[in-house]
């Protein structure tokens, strides 16, 4: 028998991805694209009417017109809808973190497609999802997150040794903050979110709270740390006045320097 082309709703910003979908799927015969949009807003419509099998979902919506500058809250909401079917999704970003993808995978995403990967183009994702309709995605999920995840743990134990060089140990509530946000920022270098909007998404806490654990983090590690130690592993200047860094100058100057060891 034959099987009927696989519906597809793309939400993307970006114009020459969507014209690219738009050009790829003309050339198929096994994807039918029911709707492309720049909203997550409008998306959700769309899959009330459309009914789509799979849905492509860029997770950075920066130029939507009248949708959310992100696509977390599209998968919320999607699960809201309570479909008598589970639409496959896929979602496209030039964030390159685990730690994002791991909340993505928990909002019910099937399988996420790093932009700036050399192999990334719209018809290698239109390929994913017939091979998702096809098999099962534990397969194709494993292989992409078992690849990041060695990449990532070696740039955590680099942080995690100049961490400890200065004080800032796993004790200190702000350690895990200052530790995403350098892994943050050696992954994603051309993203528009800023280190403490993802820190406040991740962890689910106040701007504020992230900035005072850090910033107590600091405060403890120049309490106790050796003079000589401090001004050996932490190389840039500090404000005489404060004679501490901010969060967000140490924050930048260890992702800089860790870019250059890795």
């Amino acid at each position: 028998m034959e099987t009927k082309p696989m519906k597809i709703l793309v939400i993307e910003d970006d114009i020459n991805d969507c014209n690219n979908f738009i050009d790829c799927i003309k050339k198929r015969d096994d994807i039918e694209l029911v709707a492309i949009t720049d909203s997550d807003i409008d998306g959700l419509k769309y899959v009330k009417t459309k009914h789509p099998e799979g849905i492509v979902l860029d997770l950075e919506l920066n130029n939507s017109k009248n949708g959310n500058t992100d696509s977390l809250e599209f998968l919320s909401n999607l699960k809201k809808l309570n479909l008598n079917y589970q639409p496959i999704v896929i979602v496209t970003t030039h964030v390159n973190s685990k730690r994002t993808y791991d909340i993505l995978h928990r909002n019910g995403v099937d399988l996420i497609l790093y932009k700036d990967h050399p192999s990334y183009s719209c018809n290698n994702v239109l390929n994913k999802f017939i091979y998702l309709r096809e098999n099962s995605s534990s397969v194709v999920t494993k292989s992409i997150e078992e690849e990041l995840k060695s990449e990532e743990d070696e740039i955590s134990d680099y942080i995690s040794n100049e961490l400890e060089l200065i004080g800032i140990n796993p004790k200190l509530k702000g350690r895990q903050y200052i530790h995403d946000g350098i892994l943050f920022l050696i992954q994603n270098e051309k993203s528009n979110i800023s280190v403490i909007q993802y820190l406040t998404k991740i962890h689910k806490k106040p701007a504020n709270t992230i900035t005072n654990g850090i910033q107590n983090a600091i405060i403890h590690a120049w309490r106790v740390t050796p003079i000589e130690d401090l001004t050996k592993y932490y190389t840039a200047r500090i404000n005489y006045e404060t004679g501490i860094p901010t969060p967000m100058e140490l924050i930048y100057y260890y992702a800089d320097k860790i870019k250059k060891l890795i």
